[in-house]
């Protein structure tokens, strides 16, 4: 059924997959057992309820001031943001920034705001079909305003221009970037209930394929999150700590996929203490 080991065993032992038994260590899973049910409407997604409710209202404290204060600052950091986790956080609820002797890259801080805004999208269009269009909306929010913006050669919003490569690797040529990322997206939208094995699959063609002339791992980790929400998975956000797992797990991915799964579940596990201390269902 397209799901790990590990996913397996928690339905096992939370009861979720009827017939199941444990022998020692082993699960007994009945050939004709079904997966549970998987909600893929918002008023079904406790989460996504609750960031859409607050996003609306503006609420502070709450799971969405949370996910865009960390979400937008590790995910910046690991591409190499120098602000910190509470400047982040000053920059969101106040839109401004106190700096006191210390030098700070102007792009690090438009980034950061329209990493803001780019949430709001994926939180406000969870639910809709993955598209090229919607891909290069959220890279060209990212960029918007930056020193690269103002460069003919970036193309922001638009696929890359010139030839690039991530760690050392070479990836997909300009001239074939339109065609692979229209075969990629038909490819995962004909899935009928995309698991989180099928996400991270989807994020590591994304970055292979590196579409973008920058800003590919943002835009990556952003559609991630959304397709965690839009198919009731609880999402995850790559760390700092686990930035050296995640890069390794993409590397890995091909031959041995368990790097990277193990990265991203750890990380939504993570996640999921916090949707407990927030009382939210998941």
């Amino acid at each position: 059924m397209g799901i790990s080991e590990r996913t397996a065993r928690n339905y096992c032992a939370k009861g979720k997959i009827d017939g199941a038994t444990l022998v020692g260590k082993t699960w007994n899973i009945p050939a004709d057992a079904t997966l549970p049910g998987r909600r893929s409407k918002a008023k079904g997604s406790p989460l996504l309820a609750a960031l859409k409710e607050q996003q609306s209202t503006k609420m502070r404290g709450g799971i969405y001031h949370r996910v865009q204060i960390d979400l937008t600052y590790n995910s910046n950091h690991i591409e190499g943001s120098r602000l910190t986790h509470e400047q982040t956080r000053y920059i969101f609820e106040t839109n401004t920034i106190g700096l006191a002797d210390e030098v700070i890259k102007v792009d690090d801080i438009i980034e950061t705001t329209n990493h803001f805004r780019c949430i709001d999208l994926i939180i406000e269009q969870a639910q809709a079909r993955l598209t090229e269009t919607f891909i290069k909306q959220l890279h060209s929010i990212l960029k918007s305003g930056t020193s690269h913006a103002a460069k003919s050669w970036f193309a922001v919003g638009e696929y890359k221009l010139l030839p690039n490569e991530v760690g050392g690797i070479e990836t997909t040529p300009p001239s074939e970037v339109h065609q692979q990322m229209k075969q990629l997206l038909h490819d995962y939208n004909n899935l009928k209930y995309p698991n989180i094995e099928d996400i991270i699959d989807f994020h590591h063609s994304f970055e292979a394929i590196h579409p973008f002339q920058d800003g590919n791992g943002r835009v990556g980790r952003l559609i991630m999150f959304k397709e965690c929400l839009k198919n009731g998975i609880v999402p995850f956000i790559i760390t700092d700590e686990l930035k050296l797992f995640y890069y390794r797990g993409l590397h890995e991915w091909p031959r041995i996929k368990g790097y990277l799964l193990d990265t991203c579940l750890t990380a939504q596990d993570n996640f999921k203490a916090l949707l407990s201390y927030f009382k939210i269902k998941h």
